[in-house]
């Protein structure tokens, strides 16, 4: 935190030691004028009219009472606590300079799924990483990523200016204007429902408020439903306009406000049984859908929100080089890859294997995850995501073998094998590090230019259909005017190689290029369980091939 040291005690110039208080006062005192020459402003000024209240004091009671040195010091100081308990001198740190005056842009962001998490190397990355890297390398600015608890925490603190910009999720208020500032809220609701004053930014993505609810119980169709029941919320999660909206219109909702640093505990209540409603993000209960399965939307609970970034009250500027940022990205299709990158589509696993994958996890994984481990240290590939291709080739079954001979736990073919100098397929260990090092390899094998997390999807992509026809695939992405360095756009073009218009112009030819778009999917699926339900691995000797670090430019910081 910035600043000067809290400021300690008072000083209102030499001639105070010649007051009633006495000389052991003045002592004592001339340390504290010493603090105090250091403070500023509003906290100087206090720390004086509470020097001039005690020594007025002081000089009254000794003249009226004529008590002894000794009490008046006393009397005295019980004076000084009452003035500091009447002006209490609250430490506020200053605000950051311009980025453009540090050369450095500081974002201070809550962790979550999707917006800022460590990928499948265990390098950073997420939605908002992606756009604050893009927009610090435009502008050339060192980037400083500092951590939050909560969105109410990351608001508060950018309100005093004690970070650049704001994000990981935020729901921009109702009432903000399009000049980015927060207006007075529409009839019915009251000021409350506004946070501290901030600028917001156009917006980045959308979500909507939803009602969500235990599967097991009674499914509410809407507001008139729920009359009588309790819907529990998390404060300052960005709903508190349609609370305030639904207190107003059904007096009979009883709501319950439960302070966590995120939804995810209050979905995960609802799932277990111990909550019955909840209002929560549509973005939020998409991203738990496979991780707690015991709930589900009942209805939307509003209208479709901005999901947008917070910046610094006196940053006008800043947020107009944003917003010209933002819509721009939004012009050339950035912004939608980066959605579909960073939000997939629940549907591509379903909610059945979800829930077998859960019980595998805590049955069938523990005697496999050493080998997962090991796999990790020996090529750099994170664990969960082996254990993921594992899962998806397999079920984590070693003596699986498939109709077309593919056998072991990573249905690894015999050609392969020979490749990677496997000399028992059926043998689990040999299997998962030797499929660890083709993906490690796959990778490499890619353009250096290409980076995480479209790097992993692509390679995966390859290791499910073959490097040639990958190639083909971005050749033919290249032609369609699409960016082949991107997943999201190689899948698209990936299924065309099974129609002879395409595959007969590509290099290797026929291709069933649904498959990898598939097979990518649901490993990507089931690596957002295991992210979820299996710690990550720390290699006690030495670290992994590519460490897990921020690039060069940034920093990491914990406020």
């Amino acid at each position: 935190m910035r600043g000067d040291p809290p400021l300690i005690g008072c000083a209102c110039g030499a001639e105070w030691g010649l007051s009633a208080i006495g000389g052991m006062a003045a002592s004592r005192l001339q340390s504290a004028r010493a603090i105090s020459v250091r403070s500023r402003g509003r906290r100087k000024s206090v720390a004086i009219i509470v020097c001039i209240v005690v020594r007025s004091a002081a000089s009254t009671i000794r003249s009226k009472l004529r008590l002894s040195r000794r009490h008046v010091l006393v009397l005295s100081g019980f004076v000084l606590a009452a003035g500091i308990a009447l002006f209490p001198i609250v430490h506020h740190p200053d605000p950051l300079p311009y980025p453009g005056e540090l050369r450095e842009l500081v974002v201070l962001v809550r962790p979550g799924p999707a917006f800022y998490f460590p990928g499948p190397d265990g390098v950073l990355t997420g939605f908002d990483v992606d756009l604050a890297r893009q927009f610090a390398a435009e502008k050339k600015l060192r980037l400083k990523f500092a951590l939050a608890n909560s969105a109410a925490d990351v608001i508060a603190a950018i309100a005093k200016g004690e970070a650049h910009i704001g994000a990981g999720g935020l729901y921009r208020p109702l009432a903000a204007t399009p000049a980015g500032k927060v207006a007075t809220p529409p009839d019915g609701a009251t000021a409350a429902v506004l946070p501290p004053d901030v600028l917001w930014t156009t917006r980045v993505a959308t979500a909507e408020p939803v009602l969500i609810y235990n599967r097991d119980g009674y499914k509410p169709a809407n507001w008139s439903d729920l009359e009588g029941a309790t819907v529990a919320f998390v404060p300052d999660a960005g709903f508190d306009y349609e609370i305030a909206t639904a207190r107003i219109a059904h007096p009979g909702i009883r709501w319950d406000e439960l302070p966590m640093p995120s939804v995810a505990g209050l979905i995960s209540q609802v799932s277990d049984g111990t909550i019955g409603y909840a209002m929560v993000g549509s973005l939020a209960a998409s991203l738990a859908r496979n991780v707690y399965l015991d709930f589900d939307v009942a209805f939307p609970a509003g209208a479709k929100r901005d999901i947008a970034w917070a910046v610094a009250p006196r940053l006008g500027n800043l947020r107009q080089d944003l917003d010209r940022f933002i819509l721009k990205l939004g012009r050339d299709g950035t912004l939608a890859r980066l959605a579909d990158r960073y939000m997939p589509d629940p549907g591509h696993i379903q909610r059945i294997d979800a829930e077998m994958l859960q019980e595998k996890i805590r049955t069938v994984l523990p005697q496999y995850r050493s080998l997962f481990h090991d796999g990790q240290e020996k090529s750099g590939i994170e664990w969960r995501l082996l254990a993921a291709i594992a899962y998806q080739e397999s079920q984590w079954d070693p003596t699986a073998t498939s109709p077309t001979g593919v056998r072991g736990i990573m249905q690894i073919t015999e050609d392969t094998a020979k490749h990677l100098g496997i000399r028992d397929l059926l043998d689990p260990a040999q299997s998962v590090v030797a499929a660890a090092r083709y993906l490690r390899d796959l990778k490499a094998k890619l353009p250096a230019r290409i980076h995480e997390p479209d790097r992993t999807w692509l390679a995966l992509a390859s290791f499910n259909i073959g490097l040639g026809h990958l190639e083909d695939a971005r050749i033919l992405a290249q032609k369609q005017k699409l960016d082949p360095d991107l997943w999201s756009d190689v899948k698209k073009v990936l299924p065309l190689l099974a129609l002879p218009e395409y595959h007969e112009q590509a290099k290797l030819g026929y291709a069933r290029g649904g498959m990898p778009v598939a097979f990518v999917d649901r490993v990507r699926g089931y690596y957002s369980v295991l992210l979820a339900h299996a710690e990550p691995h720390r290699p006690r000797l030495g670290m992994l091939v590519q460490e897990s670090q921020l690039p060069p430019t940034e920093v990491d910081v914990k406020r």
